[in-house]
């Protein structure tokens, strides 16, 4: 699972920073992810792709593209933030969620509200330290199993600035856990953002991480 993970985050890294044009995808999803026999991952479905010249930082769109579950939200609410790359990274975020969680990351029929959206969830899970229910495995791949699960929750943040590249993303996934730190509680309406004091306090705490360098 890590390694497919890793696969397709080279692979959208690729997209945005390996041609001459940065391309995206803004339909990163399961089922548009393909494995060969080898299991190595690989982006398909290239219908709703935008190229773009590597040196915009925002590119513009007149309507919302990708699955619901997995749009960013700021090609819902213009407020928090201009369309990027970072819609790209948003996707991926829960596509990394729905790999560890094994289930899909907006579920309709749940005991509790707070399990509706899966980010939210698995963050409370994490901030009263307890673990998730992985069955019988062992400390290490708990571990990596945590490392994903604190990369996506970066990935899923509300606001674009404060997501990490696709390129930091793999440093993240390629790091010790050790040195990761627990993002701002993601949220899913643009009015349950934190302060803007929280936010920055947290992206404070990752000296090893310039999450808003794109290189």
């Amino acid at each position: 699972m890590f390694e497919i993970a890793l696969g397709v985050a080279r692979g959208i890294e690729y997209l945005h920073r390996g041609c001459q044009m940065q391309i995206l995808h803004f339909d990163i999803k399961p089922h548009n992810i393909l494995l060969d026999d080898n299991f190595n991952p690989k982006v398909s479905d290239f219908g709703l792709a935008k190229l773009y010249p590597i040196d915009d930082s925002f590119v513009s769109l007149t309507a919302a593209r990708g699955t619901p579950g997995y749009i960013a939200p700021e090609l819902f609410y213009k407020n928090i933030g201009g369309v990027s790359y970072k819609a790209d990274v948003y996707s991926f975020g829960m596509l990394l969620m729905e790999m560890v969680g094994k289930r899909r990351n907006f579920k309709e029929f749940v005991n509790q509200l707070s399990e509706v959206y899966f980010p939210t969830w698995i963050y409370d899970q994490f901030d009263r330290g307890e673990d998730i229910d992985l069955g019988d495995v062992t400390n290490v791949e708990k571990n990596i199993v945590k490392k994903m699960v604190i990369v996506a929750l970066w990935c899923v943040q509300m606001k674009p600035v404060i997501r990490p590249s696709m390129t930091k993303v793999l440093e993240m996934l390629e790091s010790e856990i050790e040195l990761l730190k627990m993002p701002p509680r993601p949220c899913l309406f643009p009015f349950e953002l934190p302060t803007a004091d929280h936010a920055n306090i947290s992206l404070a705490a990752m000296p090893t991480m310039s999450l808003e360098a794109r290189t």
